[in-house]
């Protein structure tokens, strides 16, 4: 059985695999053993959001060591507790895979790769690099679609995949997102963040699998209000880009 917490890092670099999970009994057993069986020795921190069901438990006996919160933080808040624990114990990498099967723990190392090769401080798994143009939905497609174009001016370059969970970061990204990180959808005001730090992200390719168990949050009304909330949260990040007179 795993302790609450990993143990200190070690070396410079040390690994850290975050799973941000919610309701996932289904499929969090899952993740973690495939994630354990594709980088032997790595520790899995799993985060639970205040889980209603055995997401704890299945986890647990998986291997994976637990973050249990205190309250009901959202994916953005959980995501930022892994962080700022990673960063305490002084990992140099972290790279986070969703709790719902989605992502493939074989494409970890890639990601892990373009962090130490190419030095930028954040590298983003992309569904779309390979010409895969699948979409879970079509209100998903267009926030896609919308959001490159948004943020194309502010990043100076395409981002492919701007909405992905399959995230890696070195530790000068750690060291930001530890003491702030957006709350609510983060994937996408988190590279507005970098780009205010002047910090660089790198898209690798990567493989999509269909949700093992449960179903998205994400409905057609919370669609919309994803779309808004998010827009304003780039608006804010950007008018915080410009240099003050």
């Amino acid at each position: 059985m795993r302790s609450p917490a990993p143990a200190a890092a070690a070396g410079r670099d040390s690994l850290l695999i975050v799973v941000p999970a919610f309701n996932e009994e289904g499929a969090i057993g899952h993740v973690v053993r495939g994630i354990r069986e594709a980088l032997p020795g790595v520790p899995v921190l799993v985060i639970d959001d205040c889980s209603l069901d055995g997401t704890v438990a299945a986890a647990r006996a998986a291997g994976a060591h637990i973050l249990p919160l205190p309250h009901h933080l959202g994916l953005g808040g959980c995501v930022q507790a892994g962080y700022r624990l990673a960063y305490e114990l002084g990992y140099q990498y972290v790279i986070r895979v969703d709790g719902d099967g989605q992502h493939d723990p074989a494409d970890i190392p890639a990601l892990l790769t373009a962090l130490k090769v190419s030095g930028a401080e954040m590298v983003i798994g992309s569904r779309f690099l390979t010409g895969n143009r699948e979409y879970s939905s079509l209100l998903r497609s267009l926030g896609i679609r919308f959001f490159r174009l948004v943020l194309r001016p502010i990043l100076g370059k395409w981002v492919h995949d701007p909405t992905s969970g399959f995230v890696g970061v070195n530790r000068r990204a750690l060291e930001v997102f530890s003491k702030s990180f957006p709350l609510e959808y983060p994937e996408i005001e988190a590279l507005v963040v970098l780009q205010r730090k002047r910090f660089r992200f790198q898209e690798v390719p990567c493989r999509i699998r269909p949700r093992m168990a449960g179903r998205s949050s994400i409905t057609p009304v919370r669609s919309m209000y994803y779309i808004l909330h998010v827009l304003l949260g780039v608006l804010v990040n950007v008018l915080r880009l410009k240099p003050k007179p």
